[in-house]
């Protein structure tokens, strides 16, 4: 059973930044299509910014210009890093990935394996 792991979560301050990661058990994440989705208490599970498996990339409107999604392929993961972040931006961040490399997207119902997330808290 494919596992994701998401880690690097945490609780930081209005404008700072933060790098959460993903990885997998027993997969490396180089050559796969991967996206990141948040859920914030009592909203729907949002998708957050895709890489797919020839490098394209997508954003929501309301990370463009602060959050950068790409491959770290010394570790085989994809990491999102998140800049100026906002007390908005609080939620848990999953990654996931779908069945075949030809669905992605920022519609969480594309995407067939999940990680457990990891908490990212913004706040003065």
């Amino acid at each position: 059973q494919l596992q994701l792991v998401e880690s690097g979560g945490g609780l930081v301050k209005p404008g700072e930044s933060l790098r959460v990661s993903c990885r997998a058990s027993d997969l490396n994440l180089n050559p796969v299509t991967i996206g990141w989705f948040r859920q914030a208490p009592g909203k729907e599970r949002e998708g957050v910014s895709v890489i797919t498996s020839t490098g394209g990339t997508a954003y929501v409107d309301s990370v463009k210009g602060r959050f950068i999604i790409g491959r770290d392929y010394a570790k085989g993961a994809v990491y999102l890093q998140m800049n100026r972040l906002q007390p908005g931006d609080s939620a848990i961040y999953y990654c996931a990935m779908p069945r075949s490399n030809d669905r992605y997207g920022l519609d969480p119902a594309l995407y067939d394996h999940w990680g457990q997330g990891t908490q990212v808290t913004v706040s003065s």
